[in-house]
């Protein structure tokens, strides 16, 4: 299952990694460009409805399927061939859910640092086991950084789940901008707390940089590390100025 949104540029790509034969469902939120016409043509279910916040996106894809399991991935995400055949040999009975290992790729390199790299998700789970959970990183209520709860054992799977979605510095900061905006929307502006992390800013920098290895991506590192830390500072700040500055 995939949510799209103008994934032109990454749909076949990302549907062409799933095994062989696996039925797939793309729920695009109106797309202006070719995506539903690429995911049909790679053999894929489209289903169209309005965007109304990732959480809420989710849970009505969610809705949609018929099958006992389900895959989850992005449309900038990927399975490397050790993750395609775990995903097949992934016994049924024993667990609800598995997690996959995902790795962030930052201007055409694989990340090692700060949590980009081998950090696990659930995504391939028993329909019936899961309920999502969404936690904005900022507070507030803001539909994002959503994640899957299993209710019940979950076991890791073999292989890579390839995460693409910052071939350039300027993507970074077009989806640095746009999830900002959406959590400054989502709280109430307070000083105080605007100031508070900005002091906690350099604290988590070197906690990204030195204790999570962003020393070990070189200049990616660097700047996936400082942008990071200054993420909760410009939430706290555009939500002071007006969501829109």
């Amino acid at each position: 299952m995939v949510l799209t949104k103008d994934e032109a540029a990454n749909i076949g790509a990302c549907l062409r990694s799933l095994p062989a034969g696996m039925p797939a469902l793309v729920v695009d939120a109106e797309s202006a460009d070719a995506t539903r016409v690429l995911a049909q043509d790679c053999g894929a279910r489209v289903v169209v409805r309005p965007w109304d916040g990732f959480a809420s996106a989710r849970r009505a894809a969610l809705a949609l399927t018929s099958t006992p399991w389900v895959l989850f991935i992005d449309a900038d995400e990927r399975l490397d061939d050790a993750l395609r055949a775990s995903v097949l040999a992934a016994p049924a009975h024993e667990s609800v859910g598995y997690e996959l290992l995902r790795t962030t790729e930052f201007c055409g390199r694989p990340m090692r640092c700060a949590g980009w790299n081998d950090e696990p998700v659930l995504r391939l789970f028993r329909r019936e086991a899961v309920r999502l959970e969404a936690r904005p990183a900022a507070g507030g209520s803001a539909q994002l950084h959503e994640r899957w709860v299993a209710e019940g054992r979950v076991e890791r799977l073999r292989g890579r789940l390839e995460h693409r979605s910052y071939p350039t510095i300027a993507d970074y900061r077009r989806k640095f901008a746009r999830y900002t905006a959406i959590e400054a929307a989502g709280i109430s502006p307070s000083l105080g707390r605007a100031l508070a992390a900005a002091a906690r800013a350099c604290v988590r920098w070197a906690w990204l940089y030195l204790a999570r290895g962003g020393w070990r991506d070189g200049w990616r590192g660097a700047y996936v590390c400082t942008m990071s830390a200054l993420y909760p500072v410009v939430v706290q700040f555009r939500a002071l100025r007006g969501v829109s500055r």
